[in-house]
């Protein structure tokens, strides 16, 4: 798909998410959304199922999620009747910690990066392969990674996606009024052992 990007953007910069995730889905292509189903999820599962309850939704679980997640993914699922397909990793939780040690942590580089393969990587890479997907609904944020400020409301992957995120330009104020606005469910307890620290990257984003 050729879109001059500049001028996509440029035509989306004072756009509200929901226009621009319906710009998205008038492109007439093979469109996919994913959620982490972190902290603020329910914004963009909330935004995509407004506008179009059909589009596949992924959903990467490590299988290291915390109990408070899966109570308010599995509300979510129900309450916005989401098209949910969880992709998970090959190999058990209890099964990797016992091969490898336990969860490794950022500073073992090499295991690190091995676990987030396995956990994040691969179930997104098998998720892709099924659905093929021209274009990518995804809930990222310029202000959320430095990596993210090299982006723009709509980019290209390094896969050749077009990935679109309509809540590129909100701050954290502009979710919270919008999870309030709607009442949505909010995970407060939510760990991401890919991620570890806010500001890193787990790779979905950056993989080739």
């Amino acid at each position: 798909m050729n879109l001059d990007l500049d001028s996509v953007n440029a035509s989306l910069r004072d756009a509200g998410p929901g226009d621009i995730v319906r710009w998205a889905l008038s492109l007439q292509a093979k469109t996919i959304a994913t959620t982490s189903m972190g902290k603020n999820a329910a914004v963009m599962l909330h935004l995509v199922s407004e506008v179009d309850k059909s589009v596949p939704t992924i959903w990467v679980d490590t299988g290291y999620n915390l109990r408070d997640t899966y109570i308010v993914a599995e509300r979510l699922i129900r309450d916005l009747e989401l098209n949910m397909h969880v992709y998970s990793p090959l190999m058990t939780s209890e099964r990797r910690n016992a091969i490898m040690g336990g969860v490794p942590t950022i500073d073992e580089e090499e295991r690190h990066q091995e676990f987030t393969r396995q956990v994040k990587l691969e179930p997104f890479a098998r998720a892709l392969d099924t659905f093929q997907p021209d274009v990518w609904l995804t809930g990222i944020r310029r202000e959320e990674t430095e990596h993210r400020k090299t982006l723009d409301i709509v980019s290209l992957d390094d896969r050749g996606i077009i990935k679109v995120a309509p809540i590129f330009n909100w701050s954290d104020d502009d979710v919270e009024a919008y999870m309030e606005q709607y009442e949505l469910p909010t995970c407060r307890h939510y760990f991401d052992p890919t991620k570890v620290l806010d500001g890193r990257e787990c790779g979905l984003h950056t993989a080739a």
